[in-house]
């Protein structure tokens, strides 16, 4: 990483390790100490300022977020592993911030758009595989981040960001989930079930699976991870004004646009 960084003025870090299910030691080398890593290798090499992709998910401990700012505490102790990992590495990148070497955090929330290999793919599959359910009806409200708003505040971040900054990057407005996931699933022909199932049920079998399979040692997901029903029952509606302030950041897609787009592919 080191030699790739040479002569690079900045760089963007978006890799991370995904997910509501796996190894923690895999959790942590990559988004931990991965990102200690890249954080190293480029200061190592002159790097000037690093962007790094975070997440609303590294504020998660099981509550709602509703029109959250950036204002709110990291969470590493978060169940999930992917909150948990991701709050550290936010951590990290913060606490790197220096003079002659400036870090930036960007955090979408649920992107989407061409070229995706987790949302939709992965609801499409649940919908085919007959498993998917609305949980507590999917009337709640969620912000979103088309790829190209994404891509648009990076940019913005590595040119305009306060050094030790941290900006939501978001869609214009929030969305009800289950008509955006309706909606979504639409664009690659797929139709949304009806089937329902109540929130409280589906925590319990979310806390109790993944209770089970870390007793059994199971590699492989439980039928309902805490994650998953998370995303898919609780309200998540950020504040983006503070991108909008200081980086002049304006969404560059409607989700119309976007979804039209999806469908026309």
């Amino acid at each position: 990483m080191r030699s790739a960084a040479e002569g690079c003025d900045v760089a963007f870090h978006c890799a991370a390790a995904l997910g509501g299910w796996g190894d923690p030691d895999h959790f942590e080398e990559v988004n931990v100490r991965g990102t200690q890593k890249a954080l190293a290798a480029c200061r190592d090499a002159g790097v000037r300022r690093f962007v790094h992709v975070g997440t609303e998910a590294a504020l998660m401990v099981g509550q709602p977020l509703v029109n959250a700012d950036e204002s709110l505490p990291l969470r590493p102790d978060s169940p999930v592993l992917y909150c948990s990992t991701k709050a550290k590495a936010e951590q990290a990148v913060r606490d790197a911030n220096a003079e002659g070497f400036e870090t930036v955090v960007v955090r979408p929330r649920l992107v989407w758009g061409p070229g995706d290999t987790t949302i939709l793919p992965s609801i499409k599959a649940e919908v085919e595989k007959g498993r998917f359910a609305w949980i507590g009806g999917g009337a709640h409200r969620t912000s979103t981040s088309h790829v190209d708003n994404v891509v648009e505040g990076l940019v913005l971040a590595a040119e305009r960001g306060a050094p030790g900054g941290v900006y939501f990057v978001l869609d214009d407005g929030p969305v009800e989930f289950g008509d955006f996931v309706t909606r979504l699933l639409a664009t690659a022909g797929v139709d949304a079930p009806t089937r329902t199932m109540p929130a409280p049920l589906a925590r319990f079998a979310a806390a109790a699976g993944e209770g089970l399979f870390k007793l059994l040692r199971r590699e492989n997901p439980p039928p309902v991870t805490r994650i998953a029903v998370w995303l898919s029952s609780l309200e998540c509606t950020l504040d983006d004004s503070r991108a909008r302030k200081e980086l002049g950041y304006k969404p560059v897609k409607t989700v119309d646009e976007g979804l039209a787009e999806l469908a026309a592919g």
